[in-house]
């Protein structure tokens, strides 16, 4: 199984730029997603695009226990950096994943806060609102106004949607026909959609539903 989860592993030219950095054309990007590092004795993703050919991957060591996921394209360069943050309101507690360009995660505001659903909401992470995704002002905070997107579904099943704020389905995690298991799977990014922010939410459902975590602890 594994040649035909990655079958054109090479290491890419500096200059090569992914296709998938945005899904601007007409069709649907389409990338098969497993949930494995290439690197011995790492935990994280490999992502392929439908040619075969690399385009994303997390390499997180065991032992790192910074609570940070870096998203690097296929060169090892840094994307997007997704680091957690600890939300205290009144007597409940709850994460959420903020997502920062390249590695800057002290000098440079988040664009994203990922947040998952309140407890209400979900029914064993297989309800329907899992996680929304909140657009982030200059000051780090998260920004009024719309332009967010909720998800709804059970990253579990590996079956959930990604809406932006018109209830249009923008990105969608399917499983993968003819694959046993739930670590390879596929996610559809539609045409206008940044695929890198997409692939940034399902980093982050991962660490809110997936077992296990990349990471086993953290601090922040």
């Amino acid at each position: 199984m594994t040649a035909k989860v990655h079958p054109n592993v090479a290491v890419p030219s500096l200059g090569h730029q992914p296709a998938a950095a945005a899904a601007a054309d007409e069709e649907p990007v389409t990338l098969t997603v497993w949930r494995k590092s290439l690197l011995f004795n790492c935990r994280g993703f490999t992502v392929f695009d439908a040619s075969g050919d690399l385009v994303y991957r997390v390499d997180t060591y065991a032992s790192d226990s910074r609570a940070e996921v870096v998203l690097m394209d296929a060169a090892g360069r840094a994307v997007l950096t997704l680091r957690r943050r600890k939300v205290i309101g009144g007597l409940v507690s709850s994460d959420q994943w903020l997502v920062f360009p390249g590695e800057e995660t002290r000098q440079l505001p988040p664009l994203y806060a990922v947040k998952r659903a309140a407890a209400q909401y979900m029914r064993g992470g297989g309800g329907k609102s899992m996680a929304y995704v909140a657009p982030c002002c200059s000051g780090g905070k998260v920004a009024g106004g719309g332009g967010g997107y909720e998800v709804e579904g059970s990253y579990v099943r590996r079956s959930c949607t990604v809406y932006d704020e018109r209830r249009r389905a923008v990105a969608e995690v399917r499983p993968k026909e003819a694959v046993v298991g739930s670590d390879v799977f596929r996610l559809v990014v539609q045409p206008g959609t940044e695929v890198s922010l997409a692939m940034a939410v399902v980093l982050a459902l991962d660490q809110m539903f997936g077992k296990p975590s990349l990471l086993r602890s953290w601090s922040s």
